[in-house]
């Protein structure tokens, strides 16, 4: 069977040996005689999916006992909602550091709710870098950032401590390296790069937040909802919680966060260094110091030679590495389940073609 080198940045790659799992279970799930899709949200074989699957995440995470772990829908973009119809009180203002178009969007959502700030930004620099000095605002609702930006490739390499609540949009990393859950209040992320097909969302949330929470909002998009009935007050997205389980044991079975963090910066550091080794016929987007492990973002030297890098690449079995449509160049989104092989044979690829167009 042939596999495609699957560079998208989302609905990204899946692990084959998931892919595989859910092949074979996909008919008859343990037994039941009906696949996954077709259980009851409150049978008791669906609960224990969707239990491991919040089991799973608490373990690998080391997610304190003081949080909540939901599984939501409407992916990143209704949290952009959601978070400031919840959290965002009357006179006061939500802070956003802005470093690329999603950050935008949260901050644009929540302006129609209240009153937002924005306390630090990299947009007159096009989003090549991470800004990480900004005044600690000491009033306010909360502070707000995007982990890792998909389009312009930069992520934050360490977190700020801020007085505020911090929430986090990490959409596009949450469980690609170690992180420290504590410093949050809440994480959010679709699921669709990291933890298995879109129509989940993941939502890691303080309990002390939702105590706090507005109320006057409508039932569903409220979280203490959600909460309060295990992520089960309407039908959840059955399928999709399911395969994430299902890579997340994939997770487990690879040695947990460490492993695959280690894995992700070798592939990185693979294309990275392609672009760096190149005198110039490659060029990434993102400072050095901000660079995402995730989403690796380069241009070369006009937009002939870029298309006809593109056009080379699908030739040669490579799928996704054109760059956001705001943006133009390439983009290779190298997620968990994008192996090391596919990195090498890209790394490879570029430096043949480098070699027959210089």
């Amino acid at each position: 069977m042939k596999r495609t080198y699957n560079f998208n940045a989302g609905p990204a790659a899946i692990p084959l040996a998931v892919l595989e799992k859910a092949q074979s279970e996909l008919v008859d799930f343990n037994g039941t005689g009906m696949s996954v899709m077709e259980l009851s949200h409150r049978s008791k074989p669906y609960e224990e999916v969707h239990n491991r699957a919040a089991s799973l995440m608490r373990e690998l995470m080391e997610i304190p006992e003081d949080y909540e772990v939901l599984f939501l829908q409407g992916g990143a973009s209704l949290q952009f909602a959601m978070i400031p119809m919840n959290f965002l009180k009357d006179g006061s203002s939500a802070h956003f550091i802005m470093s690329g178009v999603w950050s935008e969007k949260a901050q644009s959502e929540a302006g129609k709710l209240g009153s937002t700030t924005i306390i630090a930004t990299s947009k007159e620099d096009r989003y090549t870098y991470i800004p990480e000095s900004f005044e600690d605002p000491e009033e306010g609702s909360y502070v707000h950032l995007t982990s890792n930006n998909t389009i312009y490739g930069t992520q934050w390499q360490k977190f700020p401590s801020t007085k505020l609540p911090l929430i986090a949009d990490m959409s596009s990393d949450i469980m690609s390296r170690e992180i420290d859950v504590s410093r949050f209040s809440l994480i959010y992320a679709g699921a669709q790069k990291n933890l298995g097909p879109s129509g989940v969302t993941v939502v890691i949330v303080k309990k002390e937040m939702l105590e706090n929470a507005n109320e006057g909002i409508p039932a569903i998009l409220k979280y203490s909802t959600h909460s309060k009935q295990n992520s089960l007050y309407n039908t959840p997205p059955t399928f999709a919680i399911y395969m994430l389980s299902l890579v997340l044991e994939w997770m487990q079975d690879k040695g947990g966060l460490k492993a695959i963090e280690d894995l992700n910066k070798n592939k990185a550091s693979l294309l990275y260094s392609c672009i760096d080794q190149s005198g110039g016929f490659y060029k990434g987007h993102a400072k050095k110091d901000s660079r995402s492990a995730m989403n690796v973002t380069f241009t070369l030297k006009d937009e002939n030679l870029t298309k006809a890098f593109l056009k080379e690449s699908i030739e040669k079995g490579f799928s996704g590495l054109g760059g956001h449509r705001s943006i133009g160049g390439c983009r290779a989104s190298i997620y968990n389940a994008v192996p090391l092989e596919a990195c090498e044979a890209l790394a490879e690829f570029m430096a043949e073609f480098q070699k027959k167009h210089e």
